[in-house]
């Protein structure tokens, strides 16, 4: 059932990677608290899928299939935010890519290196080029980006994605105090291990990532994925009004190591 005093109540969200884990938890949670959700990701019926139980339950959805990677994919799902509800007063940029090859630098498949650097990094371009200048317009905005320890510290991560991480973390920042005197708030999110559906094919592949994934964790465990979409929902609301530019860590107290 959605809120109407929710905390985004009145908002048109647009979430990316909302197929699965953090993204499909933040789509159910921000249309609780009373935000109009676009979902986009690759795959369509899925997508359909999770929209149809958030209207069913009070709340609103619509669906923009496509690849972050591709600019006009993009562009598309922007467009369909207003189109349906006319603003994008926020964004969930949280589609990424890590793959499954566990392997060094010089023995990675140089395609690994191709998509994780086009999801991650190409990718939050992307959605931040497309989605700005409707912020600009409107005089105000909130975006949220996902990170990960791996943006902050050397996690055991193949480097490209602990690359493509530091990449969005700077990416962030810069666009923070690029628009910040026009009221656009960026932040990011520096996630540690959840049980998403990439984390769960990694450890599927190589069981030892169990328990090598939260050794370095104050607490012992993975997140649950609507733990994360918690943070990002406090970021997109208003809320979080005095904060822009922070890399907000929610990941077990591993970076406080």
């Amino acid at each position: 059932m959605t809120d109407t005093n929710g905390m985004l109540a009145g908002k048109a969200v647009m979430i990316t990677g909302a197929s699965s884990g953090i993204g499909e938890a933040a789509a159910r949670l921000f249309a609780s608290e009373g935000a109009a959700v676009l979902l986009m990701a690759r795959r369509e019926e899925t997508l359909k899928q999770l929209a149809a139980e958030i209207n069913a339950s009070g709340g609103r959805a619509a669906v923009s299939v496509g690849d972050v990677a591709v600019a006009e994919d993009v562009q598309r799902a922007v467009d369909a935010t207003r189109e349906h509800f006319g603003a994008l007063d926020a964004a969930f940029n949280n589609a990424g890519y890590a793959g499954t090859q566990m392997a060094p630098l010089h023995v990675l498949d140089q395609a690994v290196f191709d998509r994780t650097m086009d999801v991650n990094v190409r990718g939050t371009w992307n959605c931040l080029r497309s989605q700005i200048p409707v912020m600009l317009e409107a005089g105000k905005g909130a975006i949220v980006n996902t990170a990960s320890t791996a943006a902050m510290v050397a996690t055991g991560a193949p480097v490209p994605y602990v690359a493509a991480k530091h990449a969005v973390l700077g990416m962030t920042r810069a666009a923070a105090a690029e628009y910040a005197a026009h009221d656009i708030r960026i932040n990011t999110l520096v996630v540690g291990t959840t049980r998403t559906e990439m984390i769960s094919q990694a450890v599927e592949a190589h069981p030892e990532l169990e328990q090598a994934f939260v050794a370095r964790q104050m607490q012992k465990r993975m997140a649950d994925p609507a733990e994360i979409a918690q943070a990002a929902l406090w970021l997109c609301s208003d809320r979080a009004s005095f904060s822009t530019g922070t890399a907000l860590a929610v990941d077990g107290g591993l970076t406080s190591n």
